[in-house]
């Protein structure tokens, strides 16, 4: 194991060193050689050194560069140092969180990690948090707290009798609602259609004045951080409209609830900590490995009668034990990472790295402004949308870029026009990746005008 684990190691070092160098998209030639991976399965054992020599040449060219400097996609972070580190620690550990007495080490980590977010994150001090894959279970759990607090209120045990004949559910949602939090609504019965959508402005942020009247068991989501545009909807205001109601509020903040960290962009999340639930994702802005979501619920209660697993081999020796929290009972150590990257960074530290990627996205806006193209969204946060023109001739220059692999940007249509989405979430962004991109674009719109 020793030569294997420096090996691996070595070859992992060697593939973040190149990552500069290479086509942020995988070559041709890179991604023919995966057909050398449709053979049948070997009828022996084969080497371990053997194993991960094959995956190292097929598999790391065919790779998209997203751990490298010029990879503006899905508002996609790198891979802190640490978390790297530590991440491969975790995987020699190989502890199922499930249980304190499964891993002591890991219900430890939790707990810190718990402390640590919700006071750099500015969240009510006794949340209960939940770590899972990513911002589709984080939502998923959460509204499955909202979902119990809301019937319980009026006497209906949604976890003992399920949603048959159960007291209907109103949900409240901004028009630019994301498909992550549709799809945890549609996983918990209450229905992707069924949603009641309140007009967004030209920011895609929800418009409080257009909430309807609230009755009965209610569910508003808001967004801390629209994916096209950053923008965050008006939180104190919805709050406060949604409690007087006795209406539970969740925060779909996926990247946008980092902005909390950065006395620069605090105003932002004006009203955020007001909710009864949030959603975030750590394998984005706090920059660690996949898969990392986090999920937060102001009363404890409410979370863990939801998620609540109970069987006789199932003892409870500990404090808090994790499964009671998440979705699933087996899972890795996510809090590994999480604790790994917060404290190499530091509360200062990871301030900086929110306001770097957020003044980079302020220069990108900028130098493509000034080179002509329209920039289509108010820069607030981590997020451009440009358009090069018309919308063919946007998409043209999209793909141009992609195959290009210089940069990797997606596209999106925003209110109605084709545009090119730049997200900058990763730590390893320099004002010399955006300026180098900056010209590979320009050098790509003028190659596509003529």
């Amino acid at each position: 194991m020793d030569d294997l684990i420096i090996d691996a190691a070595r070859r992992a070092q060697a593939y973040l060193d190149g990552l500069d160098e290479r086509s942020v998209v995988p070559e041709t030639e890179a991604l023919a050689a995966l057909a050398e991976l449709d053979i049948p399965m070997p009828e022996t054992s084969q080497p371990a050194a053997g194993v991960l020599a094959q995956l190292d040449r097929i598999g790391s060219p065919a790779t998209v560069a997203s751990a490298g400097q010029r990879y503006f996609g899905f508002v996609t972070g790198g891979s802190l140092p640490a978390a790297v580190a530590t991440n491969m620690l975790a995987a020699a550990w190989d502890q199922n969180a499930a249980l304190e007495v499964m891993s002591p080490i890991s219900a430890k980590l939790e707990e810190v990690c718990s402390r640590w977010l919700l006071d750099v994150l500015n969240l009510p001090p006794k949340a209960a948090v939940s770590f899972v894959t990513g911002a589709t279970m984080a939502n998923f759990t959460a509204l499955a707290a909202a979902r119990h607090a809301v019937l319980q209120k009026i006497g209906w045990d949604v976890e003992a009798d399920g949603l048959f004949g159960a007291p209907a559910i109103t949900v409240i949602v901004g028009d630019e609602v994301h498909v992550s939090l549709l799809k945890a609504l549609s996983m918990l019965g209450l229905g992707r259609e069924r949603v009641v959508r309140v007009p967004a402005d030209g920011q895609g942020r929800m418009r409080p004045d257009a909430l309807p009247e609230m009755n009965g068991p209610t569910i508003v989501c808001i967004q801390a951080g629209n994916v096209n545009t950053g923008a965050f909807d008006p939180a104190d205001e919805i709050c406060a409209h949604a409690h007087a109601a006795k209406a539970w509020v969740h925060v779909d903040a996926a990247f946008g609830l980092w902005a909390a960290v950065s006395p620069k962009r605090a105003q932002l999340v004006a009203g955020v900590p007001e909710a009864d639930s949030w959603a975030t994702d750590a394998h984005k802005w706090l920059n660690i490995p996949y898969d990392s979501g986090i999920a937060f619920v102001r009363h404890p209660e409410h979370l863990r009668v939801a998620m609540a697993a109970s069987a006789a081999y199932l003892l409870e020796l500990g404090n808090r034990e994790p499964f009671h929290f998440t979705p699933e009972s087996s899972r890795r150590a996510r809090a590994v990472e999480i604790w790994a990257a917060l404290n190499s960074l530091g509360k200062s530290g990871l301030s900086d790295l929110i306001d770097r990627c957020c003044r980079l996205s302020e220069l990108f806006a900028a130098e493509l402004s000034a080179a002509g193209y329209e920039i289509l969204n108010d820069v607030v946060l981590n997020q451009v949308l440009v358009s090069f023109g018309r919308d063919e001739f946007t998409d043209r220059v999209i793909k141009a870029i992609q195959r290009e692999g210089t940069l990797w940007c997606g596209g999106t249509r925003w209110q109605g026009r084709a545009a090119m989405r730049i997200s900058v979430s990763s730590w390893v962004t320099t004002e010399v990746d955006v300026r180098k991109s900056v010209a590979a674009i320009k050098e790509i719109v003028s190659h596509e005008q003529h």
